[in-house]
């Protein structure tokens, strides 16, 4: 099965090889029929620690690294 890919916006860099990466999602409303925009955080392994707070980066689901940590960081770029 292939791992998800998903692109989001990183929003803390505080942690060690840690980053928390917010996904954004549009979501069409049952009865109005509007688009809202959903979001989650995750947590992505970024083994170097050259991801900063506002890039734009790519994660990748991986094995569980931790608790709440089972995604890893393929590429990011600087905002």
């Amino acid at each position: 099965m292939p791992r998800r890919i998903l692109q989001g916006v990183c929003t803390s860099d505080a942690m060690d090889k840690t980053v928390t990466v917010r996904v954004e999602r549009r979501v069409m409303h049952p009865i109005y029929k509007k688009f809202i925009v959903r979001s989650k955080k995750y947590l992505a392994h970024d083994e170097t620690n050259r991801i900063k707070e506002g890039d734009v980066v790519r994660i990748r689901e991986c094995r569980p690294l931790s608790k709440r940590k089972c995604w890893e960081v393929v590429d990011g770029t600087a905002a």
